[in-house]
């Protein structure tokens, strides 16, 4: 018998953002190195492993309902990732189906916990202050779509947003060196990728603890010599735009000018009260920035609304904002009161109907901003990166350079393309959130992705 038949198998849940997506790919690699079976269906699994997620009160909801389900189908759950660091001991005694909980800066040890899981123990590994990171050398097993990665340049964060739990889940920043972010890449290129996307809490921040200073542009700079024809950048600190920065944005012939800026709100009274940047007209004047040194970049910010003490004056202020700045991708969350933080205590709470009657209202503002800016792209020849095909149609469905996986629009495609390719597409339509469009040459000169086992389709 080999070891992987004799191993139980094993099924996860992810839930949560990119980040945590990473802690799962990792998970996945290390145990399937085990000799653990590993399946998609939880109903067929000895355990299931769900990595949870614990921003907001909505994740929270959507983590637990999660966790419910599967102790009512009697599953054995392995708890992990950001439900797991803030609810430790309680997770353990209110579902008894939970056989671990595991925290953020502890799944590297996945292996040994469900060691100790088959010996009958229930097993609680929780670093108080998570302090892991991982890199290169630990083996992840990719769930994206085949020629797309995220690349974890840090983790953790040193700011203290008045809103923001995940210092507290995460720990403070952490960056990997230079070097072990090439290694990654190239390796990622090796496998065919044709779009890395590079994330953090604070990405702007990245290299700060390492190298006494934040070092984004260098690792652009470095990034420029591996052959993978898009690198994305998420997460963007107001204050961490600095000209160095942005000039890299310009200069390196690989690196996307789309810039992910969570602005958070737009009146100084608000930010104040959120721990952001707030001095008179910076956000004004770094977007003026943006727009100067990278003339054709693309801009995508979120929004708070109901934070507490936001008045009608100040929600007018952020309309008027938005509706100045044109933004190309704008996401509006209402304000969630997360225990433990400052802003969970503030005065002046806005009701929920307040919150959802302004989150609405916002996006109706962007909407039309949206529909002008596609519109401008009908009769264009735009590069897409073909990630899917329509089971029924045969379409392909790919994305821009515009759009980012899962929380921007995508291209629908007529025309031969295979999937993990580039092909230049002429847009013959587009409508608030998607573009639509025909392949204009032959797939023949597409730029083709290699595919490796590593890789998966979506």
């Amino acid at each position: 018998m080999t070891l992987a038949a004799a191993r139980p198998k094993v099924a996860f849940a992810h839930l949560g953002c990119e980040k945590n997506r990473i802690d799962t790919e990792h998970m996945l690699g290390l145990l399937a190195a085990a000799g653990y079976q590993i399946g998609s269906d939880p109903t067929q699994a000895d355990y299931v492993i769900v990595n949870t997620c614990s921003f907001i009160e909505a994740a929270r909801r959507e983590s637990v309902q999660t966790l419910v389900e599967l102790a009512e189908a009697d599953k054995k759950i392995v708890i992990t990732g950001c439900l797991a660091q803030q609810f430790r001991e309680e997770l353990l005694a209110a579902i008894p189906e939970a056989v671990a909980v595991v925290g953020t800066g502890d799944y590297q040890h996945i292996v040994q916990v469900l060691h100790q899981v088959e010996q009958g123990e229930k097993v609680l590994r929780v670093t108080a202050q998570p302090t892991y990171l991982a890199d290169e050398t630990v083996p992840r097993y990719r769930t994206t779509c085949a020629p797309v990665a995220y690349v974890r340049v840090a983790e953790g964060c040193d700011y203290r947003c008045s809103f923001c739990i995940i210092p507290h889940l995460r720990g403070n920043q952490r960056s990997r060196t230079i070097e072990s972010i090439v290694a990654e890449a190239q390796e990622l290129a090796d496998q065919g990728v044709q779009e890395l996307i590079l994330i953090s809490q604070i990405t702007t921040n990245y290299g700060l603890d390492v190298y006494g200073k934040p070092r984004l542009a260098d690792l652009l700079y470095a990034l420029g010599d591996v052959p993978i024809p898009w690198i994305r950048v998420h997460y963007s600190y107001p204050t961490g735009l600095t000209p160095e920065v942005l000039r890299a944005f310009r200069d390196v012939p690989n690196v996307l000018p789309y810039i992910d800026l969570p602005l958070q709100h737009s009146h100084p009274e608000i930010l104040r009260a959120m721990n952001r940047p707030w001095q008179q007209d910076l956000h004004d004047r770094l977007l003026e920035r943006i727009r100067e040194l990278l003339p054709d970049a693309v801009i995508r910010t979120t929004f708070i609304v109901g934070f507490p003490g936001e008045t009608a004056a100040h929600f007018r202020h952020l309309c008027a904002f938005v509706e100045r700045h044109q933004f190309d991708h704008v996401g509006v969350f209402t304000f969630s009161a997360e225990a433990g933080t400052p802003a969970a205590t503030l005065p002046g709470q806005v009701s929920e109907a307040v919150k959802r009657r302004r989150q609405k209202q916002l996006m109706q503002k962007q909407q039309p901003i949206s529909w002008a800016k596609h519109q401008q792209y009908v009769g264009r020849v735009v590069d897409v990166l073909i990630e899917q095909e329509h089971p029924q149609t045969g379409r392909k469905i790919g994305r821009s350079a515009r759009f980012s996986p899962e929380v921007d629009g995508q291209v629908y495609v007529s025309g031969p393309a295979a999937l993990g390719t580039i092909v230049p597409v002429k847009i013959t339509q587009a409508d608030v959130y998607d573009l639509y469009g025909e392949v204009v040459v032959s797939p023949a000169i597409n730029r083709p992705g290699a595919e490796s086992p590593a890789q998966r389709r979506c």
